[in-house]
């Protein structure tokens, strides 16, 4: 029976900013570090062992996963990097004051770009200044699949192929496995492995820095869920 552990990063430096980050590649605050060194002790209490771990190539999330996989002697395991796992992107927000946005273009509005989940935010065009096409780490990918803005919808749809192809097989080899993320990202995985529906899935918050393990059936069904 295998067990699934989804992290999201502990606190980012723009998470305490209050700002949009998406794809931004931005830091661990000193809280989030923190949150990251327990998240790895709660795991080393609980005894899970792991045998792959999988990541984005966003350094919030490496490092909690770094972090965390030390703090339980698992920083040798298997590791994969990949930008599907990344945040969602969220366009011509990334980078704003999400209290100023709000006066801005009105609570509402903002919410609705935030939680909804298939309404996409403001997006930025491939020749704008914060294009990820404009950075080495996605240089190798075809510039027709990196987003100019993201739902969360658009997010399921980046995260799945890279489920069927990799973690999923992983598990039914038997494999635990970790994954460090986002928010978003993990909570596309969370709408597919629980089934939940497109308006319950908006309620669902991800706390930064805490362990949710999975314990799955041989069919990759939940058996059970619980937080560290």
């Amino acid at each position: 029976m295998p067990k699934l552990v989804f992290i999201r990063h502990g606190q980012s430096e723009w998470n305490l900013k209050n700002l949009f980050t998406g794809w931004v590649d931005v830091n661990l605050s000193e809280q989030g570090v923190q949150e990251a060194t327990e998240a790895g002790k709660k795991l080393k209490e609980a005894g899970i062992e792991f045998d792959q771990a999988y990541t984005s190539v966003l350094t919030r999330a490496i490092k909690t996963l770094h972090i965390a996989l030390e703090e339980s002697d698992q920083l040798w395991i298997p590791e994969t990097k990949t930008w599907r796992l990344n945040e969602r992107h969220y366009g011509a927000l990334q980078g704003q004051n999400k209290k100023e946005a709000a006066e801005k273009f009105g609570e509402e509005q903002v919410h609705t770009w935030r939680r909804s989940y298939d309404v996409l935010p403001p997006l930025l065009k491939s020749d704008d200044e914060g294009s990820a096409l404009n950075e080495r780490r996605y240089a190798n990918l075809d510039p027709h699949v990196v987003p100019g803005g993201e739902n969360l919808k658009v997010t399921l749809e980046r995260v799945m192929p890279f489920w069927e192809d990799h973690i999923a097989p992983d598990l039914l080899a038997g494999k635990n496995v970790i994954i460090a993320a986002h928010g978003n990202s993990l909570r596309a995985l969370t709408k597919y492995l629980e089934g939940i529906s497109d308006d319950d899935i908006i309620n669902l918050e991800m706390a930064t820095g805490q362990p949710v393990v999975y314990d799955l059936d041989d069919k990759l069904n939940v058996i059970n869920k619980e937080k560290l």
